[in-house]
């Protein structure tokens, strides 16, 4: 099903040729570029509900709105797009994010037009590569991001932010050269004229050590960005330092490219090389849950805490991927969705935070409740939720996620009871490593009686951005069918590619 209309080119192209305009607009004229950036992600994020309401049928799992143009002839490029019941969610998810990350970067002064130039680029690269369906141009997306990203952190970050962007770049253009040499190993193979097509590529059978091999490349590209250990060290370091709006994209859209990558090409592509590794993999998952939850209470920056939850979280998502079933992956897609949520929600309170008080350290915190009291609420509220609260969306995930591997049926009894007992483990470690970070940083008594000059609490900018992450997550947990309505035919049509083959 081919559209007439270029929808998903426009949603690629418009957010980094708006941007582009920019660096026309007066060099001191910050609160009009910040005005026009909001302006170009809310029409974004509206043209794409509208055109997902009205064009995106959800029953039909194969892929819609495409669009496949000849790009270079010569060399045999096209530019293919196309979604499915996959991508739709992380594409609104990005909408959604980017959208308040850009609210929340307001306090940013230096430098304005590149600075929100860099946001919208990020913004095309991320929703180029939820939508396409071409190797080149996924590869191509995945690379655009980087760039952004390196500058967001070195030109705005804190103390340490040269190191920790030359680690960022080292790790994750490291691991692209993986991705481009899987990308390539997969067009060349077993035809007369290269494709980067998705479709022939999914439908493509490879010998079990080639694809094997295949599998190994992509994993390390996917792993970094994911990530998962021991590929996770340039993710504390980035979040420690990143200025909060990064950290809002970083958290909510950047770690899940990873994991869309991991289903969309490693399981959809590879099937016999993941059911092979999917054993190895699930024993990763849980070790990482256990391993970033036990680090996460050791870290006295705060950002780096809340980046080691990232991590324990995606343990999470690991498991879910590599379960096999159809609740497992259905409960992977939700924790993406899920985790984007909370994640942006708690690097951004922090920010806020470290706005009002410049205290990074939470052993410099204490008794920030009486002083902040809507910043505490909204903090509590969010940290319950990544705790996996009932009736907020990381219960939802994680409980199905759970459900997954132990119905699944791919496992041994045995195996399945133990990597059940060490997520239940890793759910009784998080939230020791929560609670005591409100505990230190908004009870006792350092900051009770603060001049009030230099404190005031949560303006209607951090109410609104707060609310707005807030009621999704509350919403997801009240009635998971948001998501899964989405996702639910999609996974079945990955899944049968299994179960047919074996």
């Amino acid at each position: 099903m081919t559209n007439s209309f270029p929808w998903l080119t426009i949603f690629v192209v418009l957010p980094i040729s708006s941007g582009s305009i920019i660096f026309l607009f007066p060099h001191r004229g910050n609160k009009v570029i910040r005005w026009y950036t909001l302006y170009i992600c809310i029409l974004e994020f509206l043209l794409m509900t509208y055109a997902f309401a009205y064009y995106f049928q959800l029953n039909d799992p194969l892929k819609q709105l495409t669009e496949n143009y000849k790009w270079i002839p010569f060399f045999n490029f096209y530019w293919r797009l196309g979604i499915d019941g996959l991508s739709i969610a992380p594409i609104l998810l990005t909408g959604f994010i980017t959208t308040l990350a850009t609210l929340a970067g307001w306090p940013v002064t230096r430098d304005s037009r590149l600075f929100h130039f860099l946001m919208l680029a990020m913004y095309s690269g991320q929703i180029g590569l939820f939508s396409s369906q071409d190797l080149l141009l996924f590869f191509i997306m995945w690379e655009l991001e980087l760039i952004p990203v390196y500058l967001l952190l070195s030109m705005w970050g804190g103390k340490k932010r040269l190191y920790s962007a030359t680690k960022f770049i080292l790790y994750t253009a490291g691991s692209s050269a993986f991705l481009l040499i899987g990308a390539l190993g997969i067009a060349l193979y077993g035809s007369n004229e290269p494709t980067f097509n998705f479709e022939t590529s999914a439908n493509q059978s490879y010998p079990v050590a080639l694809e094997i091999l295949f599998y190994i490349v992509f994993l390390i590209a996917f792993a970094v960005k994911l990530p998962i250990i021991p590929f996770h060290t340039w993710l504390p370091d980035t979040h420690g330092e990143a200025h909060y709006s990064t950290c809002m994209l970083l958290a909510g859209i950047l770690l899940k490219m990873g994991a869309y990558g991991l289903i969309r090409i490693n399981m959809e592509f590879l099937p016999h090389a993941h059911s092979i590794f999917s054993p190895f993999l699930i024993m990763v998952g849980a070790i990482q849950i256990i391993y970033a939850a036990s680090t996460s209470p050791g870290q006295r920056n705060l950002k780096k805490r809340i980046a080691y939850s990232s991590v324990s979280h995606m343990g999470f998502l690991i498991i879910g991927i590599c379960s096999l079933s159809d609740m497992g992956l259905n409960g992977a897609v939700l924790q993406i969705v899920s985790h984007g949520f909370i994640g942006a929600a708690l690097f951004f309170l922090a920010g806020a935070g470290y706005d009002r008080t410049r205290l990074a350290y939470l052993d410099d915190m204490g008794g920030l409740a009486a002083p902040m009291p809507k910043i505490f609420t909204m903090f509590s509220i969010f940290s319950l939720g990544s705790l996996a609260l009932p009736g907020m969306s990381g219960f939802f995930a994680e409980f199905i996620i759970f459900l997954g591997i132990i119905t699944g049926p791919k496992y041994l009894l045995l195996s399945k009871i133990v990597i059940t007992f060490i997520m239940a483990v890793g759910m009784i470690l998080t939230p020791i490593y929560l609670l005591s970070m409100l505990r230190q940083m908004f009870y006792g008594y350092k900051f009770l009686n603060p001049p009030t000059s230099y404190f005031f609490d949560a303006g209607p900018r951090e109410l609104f951005v707060s609310i707005s992450l807030l009621l999704p997550v509350i919403g997801i947990g009240i009635y998971p069918d948001f998501v899964f309505s989405l996702s639910v035919d999609k996974v079945e049509t990955i899944l049968s590619s299994y179960f047919y083959s074996f």
